[in-house]
């Protein structure tokens, strides 16, 4: 599933290429928006902005609407030269947005829908949100509160996969995040201090925001999907196994993590 700092990325991506600029078509190929007419609906508006929150994204244009997109484990968004090849069928695009010099291409759904402003503001799905970890100034306070509202029982890195409580942060984030921060995964929220949960969201949003403004940068992960190699830091073989409701797999260190 993409995390907090794909969308982000996407989103500058995007923003870049339609924020300001003439749309000249805007297509959606997927029968299951066949008769919802954003084509009509939103002829005419340009994007005027392009954010995300968490793993959701929102294309706002003029006139207060906006598509908001929640990639879940396949969906994907790309940004085309007019004329480059689209490195994907064009059976599995959803949405079509083109302009004199892009196409800016959303595949595989699932999550795609077109609402007014102040829905955004006040969907239930999107009002629960956490803090964003990649927010200009992150929430500590409200992280916090709801960190602790929770069963404190629960597992660390079970709670910070719940974007009730934070938004953004993803399997490969909470594994790197909690070795970065010498923090056990595996620790009950209830035993972990408040400085300790800070520390782990901290390491998870400098490497989250390099991410964004450097693809690719997690070429070299600490312990993700590194299962029986040796500790960077100690030595100790890495270990993992699934977590949570979902079995999530989780990797951390047993050794300098314990």
């Amino acid at each position: 599933m993409p995390e907090g700092d794909t969308i982000h990325s996407a989103a500058r991506r995007i923003g870049a290429a339609l924020v300001g600029r003439e749309i000249l078509a805007l297509e959606t190929p997927q029968p299951r928006h066949r008769y919802d007419r954003w084509p009509e609906r939103l002829a005419g508006r340009r994007v005027r902005a392009v954010d995300a929150h968490g793993k959701h994204l929102f294309l706002r244009f003029e006139g207060g609407l906006t598509l908001h997109s929640h990639l879940r484990m396949r969906g994907s968004w790309r940004v085309y030269r007019r004329g480059e090849p689209w490195r994907r069928s064009p059976e599995r695009a959803w949405l079509v947005i083109r302009t004199a010099e892009h196409e800016v291409v959303q595949f595989d759904g699932p999550v795609l829908e077109l609402m007014t402003d102040s829905r955004t503001r006040f969907d239930r799905r999107l009002a629960r949100l956490g803090p964003d970890v990649l927010a200009a100034e992150f929430d500590e306070e409200a992280f916090l509160r709801r960190l602790r509202a929770g069963d404190p029982r629960r597992p660390l890195g079970e709670a910070l996969l719940d974007q009730t409580v934070v938004a953004g942060i993803g399997n490969i984030w909470k594994a790197e995040s909690c070795f970065h921060a010498g923090v056990d995964p595996w620790r009950p929220v209830g035993e972990v201090s408040d400085a300790e949960a800070l520390r782990v969201v901290a390491e998870a949003r400098e490497r989250m925001r390099a991410s964004v403004e450097g693809p690719g940068y997690l070429r070299d992960p600490a312990v993700h999907h590194r299962a029986g190699r040796p500790c960077p830091r100690c030595g100790t073989p890495i270990a993992a196994r699934g977590q949570g409701d979902d079995n999530r797999t989780t990797w951390w260190c047993p050794g300098c993590q314990a």
